[in-house]
């Protein structure tokens, strides 16, 4: 059976590529970000309420990319999350960034990304690690 994903699509403009054309580097870790805060939005607006309340935090304690390919400008790209697996007081979380097919472009894997994440929850003045709260919980077993 085959991973459960959550897909977000894209479209490179210029302002996202170098000099050379291709897109550069960071953009790939904004497209992690993007990903990660649209599956919060449509999947657990509670731990959305609680991040934008400054209640909770999301913590990247790791990000990665590995490049098979490059976009250029007007590349549609399809960011494909899924969860990897579940790290102590968090999770760690796959990306993979395709080519949308087109009539003369099949689907192509252009890298692949980790992001590992943290939950950090307010002490009063002390910001503590924190279990992954439990709807974000259920939601993300169904990615496993």
């Amino acid at each position: 059976m085959a991973k459960q994903t959550f897909d977000s699509r894209h479209l490179v403009t210029f302002e996202e590529t170098n000099v050379v054309g291709n897109v550069y580097f960071t953009n790939y870790f904004l497209w992690q970000g993007r990903a990660r805060e649209l599956f919060l939005r449509e999947h657990s607006p509670s731990t959305l309420a609680e991040v934008t309340a400054g209640e909770l935090r999301l913590v990247t304690a790791h990000a990665s990319c590995d490049f098979v390919d490059e976009f250029v400008a007007f590349d549609e790209v399809l960011v494909r999350m899924s969860l990897n697996r579940f790290i102590p007081f968090g999770v760690s979380l796959g990306f993979e960034y395709g080519r949308v097919p087109s009539d003369t472009v099949a689907y192509e894997v252009v890298a692949r990304g980790r992001q590992d994440i943290k939950f950090l929850r307010r002490e009063g003045l002390r910001w503590d690690l924190f279990e992954i709260p439990q709807p974000l919980m259920e939601i993300f077993q169904r990615y496993e």
